[in-house]
């Protein structure tokens, strides 16, 4: 792959995560402008993911069919047509809708990255190119983050989803001048893929579709919660909540991108490199969940030390898990798998927000739905611990 167009592959990443996670940001403001309670908000947050949950497998099924990099452009258009849509809303329904369409468009992404990856990337140097990949989905609600708090102050939260949306669109105008005028490499020839009896009947299926469920459950209440949790019970300022709200998804854009080039050099000569990932991605976990309780638990100071070193858990996990799932599915099932495994996973997005806002409504804290994260890292460690035995492609070619 050209690195031109690699590049512009990671800037979308920023931007993909960015988009979804704004509105996480704006919460704080938009309840009170529009009046809705911390359930309603609990459901706009989860509603990206009842689409982009849904479609996964059917954006993962076209993938590895058609013209990869066409597919993720349309995708793009639409998402960064609904976060547009978004500063327009002026209810509860309209925002929703909006959330549903953005799931829609950025249901393309990951089987996308996935596919391009798998097919373009050797498995020893794809620790390195997943962790570019995963920088934008950290930097991307770090930088979120901080450019929100300063919009929303100087000129509102409606501003802040449209100056989004045009950043998204004139991202585009270089990604059209750099992707293949006709289909080359990964998308040669029509691929014909992996049936989906192959595909869900190995074990190895079910392990990272479970895996990335408990996972994502926690990645996404704090994704989603983490700009009220600080505000509202740590009694931050706005400009304190942007500087450790963003901090944290910093550090995991750092140790991703090292943890995926220590995973590529101790890989190349191990007899079974995806083991070497497996490895990191399970002391990932394992570290975020013993920090995540004491990020409830210890005076502020002490708290926000442990959210990084969480967050540094993150990367860990987050530099493996894709380049394990390519190793498992081969260049030919990537996108499929992707779909699948996302599909799955991101249902954890579905339920963590309305989770957290039902568990907060209930006992006015946080503390219940950290230890509620905290537990579903364990599950996600046990899987992928002794879950899956050697990482080795296991759908035949």
């Amino acid at each position: 792959m050209k690195p031109r167009l690699f590049f512009l592959l990671c800037v979308s990443v920023w931007i993909n995560y960015l988009d979804r996670g704004m509105l996480g940001v704006v919460a704080p403001v938009l309840q009170s402008e529009m009046g809705l309670s911390t359930a309603q908000i609990g459901v706009l947050l989860s509603g990206f993911f009842w689409t982009y949950s849904l479609m996964q497998p059917l954006a993962g099924w076209l993938i590895d069919r058609y013209d990869v990099y066409r597919l993720y452009t349309a995708g793009f258009v639409l998402w960064s047509a609904a976060v547009m849509a978004g500063g327009l809303t002026s209810g509860f329904l309209t925002l929703l809708a909006t959330r549903l369409i953005l799931g829609l468009g950025e249901s393309l992404a990951y089987p996308a990255y996935s596919r391009i990856l798998a097919a373009d990337f050797p498995e020893a140097r794809r620790g390195f190119a997943n962790s570019m990949i995963d920088v934008g989905t950290k930097a991307g609600p770090a930088l979120g983050t901080l450019l929100g708090v300063f919009v929303i102050a100087q000129w509102g939260w409606r501003p802040f989803f449209f100056l989004m949306g045009v950043i998204s669109l004139l991202w585009l105008l270089p990604w059209l001048r750099a992707i293949p005028a006709r289909a080359t490499g990964t998308q040669a020839r029509r691929n014909q893929g992996v049936s989906l009896r192959v595909l869900l009947s190995r074990r190895e299926s079910w392990v990272t579709f479970a895996g990335l469920f408990c996972f994502n459950y926690a990645f996404y209440f704090l994704l989603t919660w983490l700009p009220t949790y600080l505000l509202r019970e740590r009694h931050f300022s706005f400009s304190a909540m942007a500087l450790f709200g963003s901090l944290p998804f910093c550090a995991t854009a750092v140790a991703s991108v090292v943890v995926g080039l220590w995973a590529d050099a101790k890989s190349k000569h191990a007899p079974h490199p995806g083991n070497v990932r497996k490895r990191f991605a399970v002391i990932g976990l394992s570290t975020c969940c013993v920090m995540l309780p004491a990020t409830a638990y210890a005076p502020a100071g002490i708290a926000m030390g442990c959210l990084v070193i969480a967050f540094v858990g993150i990367g860990f996990f987050t530099a493996n898990v894709w380049a394990i799932t390519q190793t498992l599915a081969g260049p030919n099932a990537a996108g499929s798998w992707t779909g699948w495994q996302n599909a799955v996973g991101n249902m954890g997005g579905v339920v963590a927000p309305i989770a957290t806002g039902w568990m907060v409504s209930s006992t006015g804290l946080f503390l219940s739905a950290f230890l509620t994260a905290s537990f579903m890292l364990f599950l996600a460690a046990c899987l992928y611990g002794f879950g899956l035995r050697n990482v080795h492609q296991v759908i035949d070619p």
